[in-house]
């Protein structure tokens, strides 16, 4: 289970309204609590560094990016608990491509973009051994 603030998910949805055509995508920053659920306190939109041609359905964070975000969640005292991307004009469920480019214990949170805006929102988790993704569910909170 994931936590996280209708704010939080309203920026993610903004930052898949921004960027549409292509993909966004950006860190889910917070902490992994005791009982195993995941708690977002913030999001660190990154820039889609893919090539122009590939980014409305690929989305690459570089390794400068990852570092960047990685040095400002240390400075927090948080950790990564995730990341975000939109799939545009396709369904907010992780594609064959996401599933070999993700690591277990992380959350995905994938949004539906459209040129009207932004439909479906999900959270997903991959499994240990890595052969498939279960949906999270979404715990909305106003507060954290």
């Amino acid at each position: 289970m994931i936590r996280v603030t209708e704010q939080l998910i309203d920026q993610i949805r903004e930052h898949g309204r921004r960027d549409y055509p292509y993909e966004c995508c950006g860190l889910l920053i917070g902490k992994f609590e005791s009982d195993g659920r995941k708690t977002v306190l913030e999001t660190y939109a990154i820039s889609n560094a893919r090539e122009d041609s590939a980014k409305r359905n690929r989305f690459l964070i570089t390794p400068e990016e990852l570092i960047k975000g990685e040095r400002y969640v240390a400075s927090k005292g948080l950790d990564i608990v995730g990341f975000y991307h939109s799939h545009p004009d396709s369904p907010a469920r992780p594609s064959q491509y996401d599933l070999e480019h993700a690591w277990p214990t992380y959350s995905y949170i994938i949004v539906s973009s459209n040129n009207e805006g932004t439909t479906d929102l999900f959270s997903w988790e991959q499994e240990s051994d890595r052969s498939k993704f279960n949906e999270e569910q979404i715990e909305l909170s106003d507060k954290l």
